[in-house]
């Protein structure tokens, strides 16, 4: 990423903080075991508006006072070359302030020393309070320290915002750059999904589907999953969050992988399910038809000036129709739909925000009204069926479980579906016929 990016993002908090003060620090590393860390993975509101990977950084703005510019600041780790033998290459704050585009850049150590000077005299505070203790007992020990100084007129800034909030809202509308590296991450996750097709026999196990999935990611220059992978056959396709991955795919059956990679921080996340043996079988196409239409009526309710919910309405119009057609509900659509009668079968929404965090950012509710879409915003479109065995549940459709998911960018025409692994009944059996 460029930090002509990153500082049009920076600039665009300076015009919101006036003449406050903005502290932003990125994740801490995580220990996995004993001395053994996770693989580090950066905060993604830091990232958003930095671009720097390295951990232990903060990154300050200073808002405009008078006669003096603002100013974004970055506290990072030092060189060291020992610990750069070990652990690999550091910036250190003279490099990183010029590749990272800041106008100056101080060891992290010297942080907590200065952070009383830079809060002094500015009228508010933006800080993400309330979400690591440690850090909040960092900040109110700077804000105690300022308070000490009262009488020399030094001010302590008389509000705090939360500035997770400000970048909340930032992050749901995506720029050129971000759409640009989502539009990557899809296609890589496409590919791997159709290497997963292409790959599945009878008898593999779930996590040997998975190591496919793994290989073409990272061999198309992934970071890796942006999640833990779902590789689900069978039954376990109505575990939502199935991620053991460690059963055998049966003939017959069908495999419901739910997988997407990260690029440069930002998610893909696509679900697809299909036939173990490469032909659906009559119940699978008929459920699998179902779904697939819901998915389709979602994806058209996208456009600018829509409600959020409007994909999720739609869908579950063609949901309940479908488990009315299977016999499985009895009843009108809409009061089958006010009643909530289709939860046994459909107990999720149809999509969230995407973006940084496949989980993204931003809100979905202002007050009672759910948000608007807007040109930028991209939000996955999610529904499925899942007929756990069970009273009313013939034997046919008894462990059927299936969803599709796509990636979905509103545009100024409507819906820009990012995905395009194979989804319909035709296209799968082609792409499983041909391996």
């Amino acid at each position: 990423m460029s930090h002509a990016h990153t500082a049009a993002r920076r600039q665009r908090l300076f015009d919101r903080i006036g003449e406050g003060i903005a502290i932003l620090p990125t994740a801490p590393e995580a220990l996995r075991n004993r001395d053994n860390h996770h693989p580090y993975r950066f905060d993604s509101y830091f990232w958003y508006l930095t671009a720097f990977p390295e951990p232990e950084a903060v990154m300050v703005l200073l808002g405009a006072q008078g006669d003096k510019p603002g100013q974004a600041i970055l506290f990072c780790r030092d060189k060291n070359e020992e610990r750069e033998i070990w652990d690999g290459f550091r910036h250190g704050p003279q490099a990183a302030q010029a590749a990272f585009g800041f106008d100056a850049a101080f060891p992290i150590e010297e942080f907590d020393k200065q952070l009383p000077k830079l809060l002094g005299n500015r009228p508010a505070l933006w800080v993400a309070l309330g979400h690591d203790p440690e850090w909040d007992a960092r900040i109110h020990a700077g804000l105690s320290a300022v308070r000490k100084e009262a009488r020399s007129g030094i001010v302590v800034p008389r509000t705090i915002h939360d500035i997770r909030a400000e970048l909340d809202a930032m992050r749901l509308i995506k720029d050129s750059h971000e759409i640009a590296t989502m539009r990557r991450a899809t296609a890589i996750a496409d590919a791997g999904h159709v290497r997963a097709m292409r790959a599945c026999r009878p008898g593999m196990a779930e996590y040997a589907l998975e190591a496919e999935i793994s290989h073409e990611f990272r061999s198309r220059g992934a970071d890796g999953h942006a999640y833990p992978p779902i590789v689900a056959g069978g039954l376990n396709a109505c575990i939502l969050h199935y991620i053991s991955n460690d059963k055998l795919l049966n003939d017959g059956q069908l495999v419901l992988i739910d997988a997407g990679c990260e690029v440069e921080g930002y998610a893909a996340d696509i679900t697809r399910t299909f036939p173990v043996n490469g032909r659906y079988s009559p119940p699978q196409r008929d459920v699998y038809s179902i779904v697939l239409a819901a998915q389709t009526a979602a994806i058209t309710a996208i456009r600018p000036g829509a409600s959020f919910m409007a994909p999720h309405d739609a869908a579950l119009k063609v949901l309940t129709q479908g488990l009315v057609d299977l016999k499985l509900l009895a009843g009108s659509i809409d009061g089958l739909i006010e009643s909530e009668a289709y939860k046994r079968f459909y107990m999720h929404r149809t999509g969230h925000w995407l973006g940084l965090d496949v989980h993204d950012a931003g809100d979905y509710k202002t007050g009672e009204a759910w948000t608007t879409l807007v040109p930028g915003m991209t939000l996955t479109v999610e529904p499925g069926l899942y007929l756990r065995p069970g009273e009313g549940v013939p034997p046919a459709l008894a462990g059927i479980g299936i969803r599709i998911e796509d990636d979905v960018l509103v545009s100024e025409e409507g819906a820009d579906v990012y995905t395009t692994a194979p989804k319909t009944i035709a296209e799968i059996e082609e792409v499983m016929r041909v391996s």
